[in-house]
């Protein structure tokens, strides 16, 4: 290794799975809220809020991930936050309008989750839920949204790992000074 090169670069949100799957989540919501909530309702900027905080901060922690471990587990831990809380509001506009929450174990949940664990494209949901119901296009964006906490959750544990094993920003450095003495020594 070069001395220059001690700080490892990272950063690369765009590669991430759980980056992949929060766009479809927020394709599907910003979707969902304009065509089924009512214009003037507040859900509408919350829900698109929420998915796009989720989104947003996954990009956010990656990109501080070079330098702060630390400010990268606490925005992916906000992505996580809001995502927790879109779900409330998919779970609670199924119940309050008497609608089917597919259950774990139902045919519909598995198909659409076999489906969503493959599909990470967000135009594969813009064209596919076109002609769904609300009820359907509600239980979709749950299993995206459970997907992706899964994703994140495993995110973090690789990012604990690598601490673990490297440290953060002061032992890379301290690593790259020590590198820089031994190599320039007179």
């Amino acid at each position: 290794m070069n001395s220059n090169d001690f700080i490892r670069q990272k950063g690369n949100y765009e590669d991430l799975l759980c980056y992949k799957k929060s766009v479809c989540v927020y394709d599907v919501t910003f979707y969902f809220a304009h065509k089924y909530l009512q214009k003037c309702d507040r859900t509408i900027d919350q829900m698109i809020q929420a998915a796009r905080s989720g989104k947003q901060n996954i990009v956010e922690g990656c990109s501080a991930s070079t330098t702060s471990a630390e400010t990268e587990i606490k925005l992916l831990n906000v992505a996580k936050a809001s995502l927790q809380e879109l779900l409330e509001d998919y779970k609670d506009y199924l119940r309050v309008r008497g609608m089917q929450l597919w259950s774990e174990n139902s045919e519909k949940h598995e198909q659409a989750r076999r489906v969503c664990a493959v599909h990470n494209e967000p135009e594969y949901y813009t064209e596919a839920i076109k002609d769904r119901s609300d009820e359907t296009i509600a239980n979709i964006a749950i299993i995206l949204i459970r997907q992706t906490d899964y994703l994140l959750k495993h995110y973090f544990d690789r990012i604990k790992q690598d601490f673990l094993e490297n440290g953060g920003i002061r032992e890379e450095m301290t690593r790259g000074r020590l590198q820089w003495r031994n190599q320039n020594k007179k």
